[in-house]
């Protein structure tokens, strides 16, 4: 289970710690998420929140069907760590 969500009305995957917000941004085009930003607190950093929040993009966009393309550096890196989200690549 993930705290992870879809936010559409911003465009963006959110998850909520200790107070501060997450986020991946995206563009969407047809059944393709265009990963365009991840930013994390810096209240937030060096925990792998950044990282628990782009697996728990991955799943949802696996759970919905969708593919990804993952313009972000930090998202590319994240994914690129993960075999099991090599399917999920456009």
């Amino acid at each position: 289970m993930t705290d992870v969500r879809d936010n559409p009305a911003r465009s963006r995957y959110e998850l909520d710690i200790d107070g501060a917000t997450a986020f991946a941004s995206y563009r969407r085009d047809g059944s393709v998420l265009s990963i365009t930003h991840t930013e994390v607190p810096a209240s937030l950093r060096e925990r792998g929140i950044g990282s628990r929040l782009v697996e728990g993009m991955m799943q949802d966009v696996r759970a919905q069907g969708l593919k990804v393309r993952p313009l972000c550096g930090f998202a590319h890196r994240v994914i690129a760590q993960h075999p099991e989200f090599q399917d999920l690549v456009a």
